[in-house]
């Protein structure tokens, strides 16, 4: 779980960058699946303020029935606060383990 987390946190922080459209459409798909993920794990625990948390990013992100801001100065802090979330979660859950 942790390398899906750093893999969705670097592509989030990525976004920031100015890039073609395809890899945000990719950013998409695979934050939408990273964000699935750890919402799977984070039921089974049970629901939590970072499981809403995850279903927001699968609303925003999915790839299906796309939100555009049309602006990228909007998109850009929730690129970061994704990439962050996702980042400290992985290293949370390392944490955890030990």
């Amino acid at each position: 779980m942790r390398i899906i987390c750093i893999l969705c946190g670097a592509i989030a922080i990525l976004a920031c960058f100015d890039l073609p459209y395809g890899y945000y459409t990719f950013l998409r798909i695979a934050i939408t699946l990273g964000a699935l993920a750890i919402l799977t794990r984070e039921v089974q625990k049970d629901v939590n303020l970072l499981g809403i948390t995850f279903i927001g990013i699968v609303v925003l992100f999915n790839p299906i029935i796309p939100i555009h801001f049309f602006k990228k100065s909007l998109w850009m802090p929730i690129d970061i606060l994704t990439g962050i979330l996702f980042l400290v979660y992985g290293f949370k859950e390392k944490t955890l383990k030990e």
